[in-house]
């Protein structure tokens, strides 16, 4: 009887060693966890780093980023729509939570766009717009108002010359062909300058946003003009407009070669307001800047976590933007940080 009671005590010894150890061992390999917030993936594919403006965007999503303690996968693409294309299907391939990608131009992202859907992965749009032949394609869009941004282009420039009798010649120096920047800021700056006949867009080149071309393009007419003039085909031109700060910065430095006084003998409207746009305006060498607001990263941030919770965003959603002008106070422009 007593061995049987010790055989008995030695059994229940045995079952709560047992139970001890698989106690440890699910501590030491607990189950795993549901994905949070902090745990989230995204694949980022940027236009590149052509300006510095693009290099602030580019900064703003990768800081915000951090700040949200998301992973970002980040990919530059060179100005060359073939290497998005490439960086969003190795994020699909990846099997990112969101995808975040600054379209290079409007057209061509439909296949593509079309595998991230079919993989369940949300896709957002920030900075340029593009067109698809189904919307539902991408979750948004987040950037600027480049039509809104033209608009103000041609709406300073009637109050400018709102005593002028004309005519009155204008040299656009235009974007990367195909963008809807470019399309949005020479569709919103026609809609206001062609409700007065004085004005007349003489002459049109793209300058690809690049500050070596807009050097390239000035170079070209004014080789070519009367000295201390600039003409195009004989058509003195009364002002620029130009479609970011880059291709306005390389040309204001021919002008000065050339004796032809920027913001005086010619009026000089550009779009972005990096610093460097900035000072000109304090300088008197440009007459209007207009903002193209970069630091969209907290929104984008933002909307990535809405995504990945299952929630909707906007379609839709612009950045605050404002326009300096050679009549307000530069001074009190505070520093643009690029």
């Amino acid at each position: 009887m007593k061995r049987q009671h010790e055989f008995l005590n030695f059994i229940f010894l045995l079952c709560g060693l047992c139970l001890t150890l698989f106690s440890c061992r699910a501590k030491a390999h607990p189950e795993p966890k549901q994905k949070t917030e902090k745990s989230i993936i995204v694949g980022f594919s940027q236009i590149g780093a052509e300006s510095e403006w693009r290099t602030c965007n580019t900064e703003s999503i990768k800081k915000a980023a951090e700040a949200e303690g998301i992973q970002l996968i980040y990919s530059n693409a060179e100005q060359k729509q073939e290497n998005q294309i490439k960086a969003i299907r190795s994020f699909i391939v990846y099997q990112v939570d969101v995808i975040v990608f600054c379209p290079i131009v409007q057209d061509g992202w439909d296949n593509v766009l079309q595998e991230a859907k079919d993989a369940n992965i949300p896709v957002i749009i920030v900075d340029r717009k593009i067109r698809t032949r189904d919307n539902s394609l991408y979750a948004g869009y987040i950037g600027t108002d480049s039509l809104e941004e033209g608009r103000n282009a041609g709406r300073f420039l009637l109050e400018k010359y709102k005593d002028a009798s004309g005519p009155i010649n204008i040299l656009e120096l235009y974007g990367t062909v195909g963008s809807s920047v470019s399309e949005g800021r020479n569709k919103g700056f026609h809609e206001i300058i062609d409700r007065d006949p004085r004005f007349s867009i003489v002459y049109t080149e793209s300058g690809d946003f690049l500050r070596s071309r807009g050097k390239e393009i000035a170079e070209n007419i004014c080789s070519k003009s009367p000295a201390g003039k600039l003409q195009v085909e004989g058509k003195t031109i009364h002002s620029i407009f130009s479609h970011n700060d880059q291709m306005t910065l390389g040309l204001l430095g021919i002008l000065d070669e050339y004796k032809i006084q920027s913001g005086k003998d010619v009026t000089i409207i550009t779009i972005d307001a990096e610093q460097a746009a900035i000072d000109e305006l304090r300088n008197g060498k440009i007459n209007c800047v207009i903002e193209c607001n970069p630091k969209m990263g907290p929104q984008v941030m933002h909307f990535v976590k809405d995504l990945a919770g299952n929630r909707p965003i906007p379609a839709m959603t612009y950045v605050a933007e404002s326009v300096f002008t050679e009549n307000a106070d530069t001074a009190a422009i505070e520093p643009r940080g690029y």
